[in-house]
C-alpha cells in the first residue's frame, strides 16, 4: 500500500486496495523468491515471522480503534497511517511465515482462523482503552523497541525478512518520532496533560520487561531481544527527560509458569479483540465481495 494519507486508501478509485477478509487481495510477496536459505531452519523462521507479524497485526487493530477519538483531525490521519503501516508489515510477515513452512497458509488464514493460544504477539500490543496518554505511552514503547529490532533484522540471512525489515525501519522511524513528540508535548504541557502522560507510562511499564525476554526461536533465526535493552533505555531516557516525566519502576507482569505472549499466553483483552477482528471471516469463511 502506498498512499499519502489514510483517506486516499478508501476512495472509489482505490477500492481494490482495501484490505479486509473476502476482498481477494493480491499476494504481497507475489514474484518474490521465498526460498528459505539453507542455513536457516524453515519451521523456526516461520515461527519467528509469526511473532513479528502478530505484534504488528494486533497493534494495528488497537490503533484503528482510535479513529474518530484522537484530539485533532491531523492526529486521526496520523494514527490511521501508523496503523496502516503496521498492517502492511503484518501482511508481509504472515505471508512469509506461510511460505517458509510450506503450509500453504496465507495472511487471511493466520489473521482470521487461529485461536487466541496460537497467537505469538507480546502482551503489550493487546492493551486497549484508556485515554490519549495511554495510547502515546504504548506507541512510544512499542515503536522504540520495534525500530531497534528491525534495524538489526536488515542484516538477516533471510533476504525476504531483511527486505521487510528495511521497509519497516523507514515507517517506524516516523512512528517513534510521532510518539516522542506527543510525549514531550503532554509531559511538558499542562498539569493535567502531564498527569495523563505519566499515568499512561505507569500503566504500560509492567509490560516492558517482556519485550526483552529471550525466546529460543528468536535467538535461533532472529535477534535476541535482550540486546535491544540498552538502545531502548537510552531513547526513553532522552524522551522522558525532555518531557519532564518520571521513568516508572513497576515490576514486569509475570507469565504463567514462565510462559508469556511468545508462548501463546495472553491477557483477557486479546480474546475480545480477536472476536471483533475475526467475526466476519468466521461467519462467512468462503465469502468474497
Amino acid at each position: 500500500m502506498s498512499f499519502d494519507n489514510a483517506y486516499e486508501a478508501i476512495t472509489e478509485e482505490n477500492d481494490s486496495s482495501r484490505w479486509a477478509f473476502g476482498t481477494g487481495f493480491d499476494d504481497p510477496l507475489s514474484g518474490v523468491d521465498t526460498t528459505v536459505p539453507a542455513e536457516l531452519d524453515a519451521a523456526r523462521l516461520s515461527a519467528y515471522c509469526l511473532m513479528l507479524g502478530d505484534d504488528a497485526l494486533v497493534m494495528s487493530h488497537r490503533l484503528q480503534e482510535w479513529c474518530t477519538n484522537a484530539p485533532e483531525l491531523e492526529d486521526e490521519v496520523a494514527i490511521a497511517n501508523i496503523g496502516l503501516d503496521l498492517l502492511g508489515q503484518a501482511r508481509l510477515l504472515l505471508t512469509r511465515a506461510g511460505r517458509a513452512d510450506e503450509s500453504g497458509r496465507g495472511e487471511d488464514d493466520f489473521a482470521f482462523f487461529r485461536e487466541q493460544g496460537e497467537f505469538r504477539n507480546v502482551r503489550l500490543v493487546e492493551l486497549g482503552g484508556g485515554h490519549f496518554g495511554h495510547l502515546i505511552a504504548r506507541l512510544l514503547v512499542f515503536s522504540t523497541w520495534r525500530l531497534a529490532l528491525l534495524q538489526r533484522l536488515t542484516a538477516s540471512p533471510d533476504p525476504v525478512l531483511a527486505a521487510i525489515a528495511a521497509k519497516g525501519v523507514k515507517e517506524l522511524t516516523y512512528h517513534r518520532d510521532y510518539a516522542a513528540q506527543w510525549a514531550v508535548r503532554l509531559g511538558d504541557g499542562t498539569e493535567l496533560s502531564r498527569e495523563r502522560m505519566q499515568d499512561g507510562l505507569d500503566d504500560t511499564w509492567p509490560y516492558v520487561e517482556e519485550l526483552f525476554t529471550t525466546h529460543p526461536v528468536e535467538t535461533a533465526v532472529g535477534v535476541d531481544p535482550a540486546s535491544l535493552r540498552e538502545e531502548f533505555g537510552d531513547v526513553l531516557t532522552q524522551v522522558l527527560s525532555a518531557a519532564t516525566l518520571t521513568r516508572p519502576e513497576h515490576p514486569g507482569i509475570a507469565g504463567v509458569a514462565g510462559r508469556t505472549g511468545r508462548d501463546g499466553v495472553h491477557t483477557g483483552q486479546l480474546s475480545f479483540l480477536l472476536a471483533e477482528m475475526q467475526s466476519v471471516a468466521r461467519a462467512h469463511p468462503e465469502g468474497t465481495w
